[in-house]
């Protein structure tokens, strides 16, 4: 079981990793319309979707993918905290 939810963090983080490559394409003009950019998007925009309801600070500044990010981890801390309380 503790192998399983190693397996899960360890996903998880790359997720997290995923999303914030996708987010710093956006900075570079073209990078997301790029192969890797279109991968990534195919991967990473379902999840951040979710979040997209949250209006922009400002007007510019979105923390839609700050809310994913942190909904990310306490979703896997949840989850290894449940595990370990049954293991």
């Amino acid at each position: 079981m503790l192998e399983l939810l190693s397996w899960v963090i360890r996903i998880a983080h790359y997720y997290e990793y995923a999303i914030v490559i996708y987010i710093l394409m956006s900075w570079l003009p073209g990078a997301q319309q790029s192969r890797l950019g279109q991968w990534l998007g195919r991967i990473v925009l379902p999840y951040l979707n979710l979040f997209r309801v949250i209006p922009p600070i400002g007007g510019m500044i979105d923390i839609s993918p700050i809310v994913a990010i942190l909904a990310l981890n306490f979703a896997v801390s949840g989850l290894a905290h449940l595990v370990l309380l049954f293991v």
